[in-house]
């Protein structure tokens, strides 16, 4: 790269973490590009990631030094793996498991409904999350906590960008996964019985799929789903905490809960970053960059974006979904978008038709999350 600047700005710094939007929309108005040695290049202007998304030959997915399917792949290797990625997300697959998740967020608004007074997200977002992930590949109830743990410290390592804890850390996941293998391969549990299963009998180009194949599906999905799921309950829920005419608007039309859903989570975004690579240089705000720069997609400053949402702040049902980045865009929009708006329909409905009112507690303010995170670390409230 000729002429590279300074830092324009640290992601990881104190300034930033403690607001991120208004961080974010203040580097996206200073301009469309910026550079830091923590993520690259930033991209924060909204048709800037969509021309990244949609140009998957010149900016690459296969950034990761650890295999990614299908994530980190481009194709024509992405296609077939994808092609099987999204055959477990399916119609027919996500009603029959919309029942048993909503089991599981009726349990937990009833556990919390008797408390009154209730910190929400270690209280019932993380572990709504980690119950209707281990519920959908069919993993036992002990694995409830160890995931818990394993996204927090995944979250840690990914800001403190420690490689050695990273890579242990996905170590750990795929122990996790080979003894769930193992255990399958003993039992000879057919494919009806959970994911696992059913990977096993999966063949690609009349090839099995190896086990670390495996095991680096499992993790994106439980990367992306546990984490992404249990920031936007808690983001969901604060904001319908504080809008109480829409809070009882949602209580007297859920139909229209899949759409406000979208909403809120474009105002405040779940997901913070996304990674490609450049293949070639290219021309970006002003800037060339050479073959090889890492760029990073800032998604909640693009979904931000007053040149494409008119007053970005303000929650309307009238904007045009097709230009929402919730779920990404292009050949690696998110394969899990369906199970992701089912599960949050289904908690939303039971929390607003299990409950008469949640509101937030005027001195236990919430606390923010910390990237690799968005929404809140923190979220006292009191239910009713």
């Amino acid at each position: 790269m000729n002429d590279r600047p300074e830092a324009d700005w640290d992601p990881a710094s104190g300034a930033v973490q403690n607001d991120q939007l208004a961080a974010y929309d203040a580097m996206r108005e200073r301009g469309p590009l910026a550079y830091s040695d923590f993520l690259g290049w930033s991209l924060f202007r909204h048709a800037d990631v969509v021309r990244v998304l949609n140009n998957d030959h010149i900016f690459s997915n296969a950034v990761s030094r650890h295999l990614s399917v299908p994530n980190g792949m481009d194709p024509p290797e992405h296609t077939g793996y994808r092609r099987l990625v999204e055959g477990y997300f399916g119609p027919k697959r996500m009603d029959a498991f919309e029942p048993q998740c909503r089991d599981i967020a009726t349990s937990l608004v009833r556990s919390v409904s008797r408390r009154n007074e209730v910190e929400f997200i270690s209280a019932f977002a993380e572990s709504f999350a980690v119950r209707v992930q281990c519920a959908f590949l069919g993993w036992p109830p002990e694995m409830h906590e160890l995931l818990r743990r394993w996204t927090q410290n995944n979250r840690a390592a990914t800001l403190a960008q420690d490689r050695a804890a990273m890579a242990q850390i996905a170590a750990e996941f795929e122990g996790f996964v080979d003894g769930l293998l193992r255990s399958r391969r003993v039992s000879g549990a057919p494919a009806c019985d959970d994911i696992i299963a059913s990977l096993l009998q999966e063949r690609l180009a009349g090839q099995p799929l190896r086990d670390d194949v495996i095991a680096s599906i499992l993790r994106n999905w439980t990367v992306g789903e546990v984490g992404t799921i249990s920031t936007s309950v808690g983001i969901l829920v604060h904001h319908i905490s504080g809008h109480v005419d829409l809070q009882q608007q949602l209580r007297a039309q859920p139909s229209l809960l899949p759409a406000a859903i979208d909403e809120i989570l474009r105002i405040h975004g779940p997901l913070v970053t996304n990674r490609r690579i450049t293949t070639c240089p290219v021309s970006i705000g002003g800037r060339t960059l050479d073959a090889g720069e890492r760029i990073s997609l800032n998604w909640i400053a693009a979904n931000r974006d007053g040149r494409v949402f008119a007053d970005p702040d303000v929650f309307r049902l009238d904007r045009n979904p097709a230009v929402n980045l919730l779920y990404g865009a292009g050949i690696h929009v998110c394969p899990g978008a369906a199970l992701a708006r089912m599960e949050m329909r289904v908690v939303m409905e039971e929390l607003l038709e299990r409950t008469t009112s949640f509101q937030m507690i005027a001195d236990k303010p919430p606390t923010n999350a910390v990237y690799p995170g968005s929404g809140f670390a923190t979220l006292p409230l009191y239910l009713r």
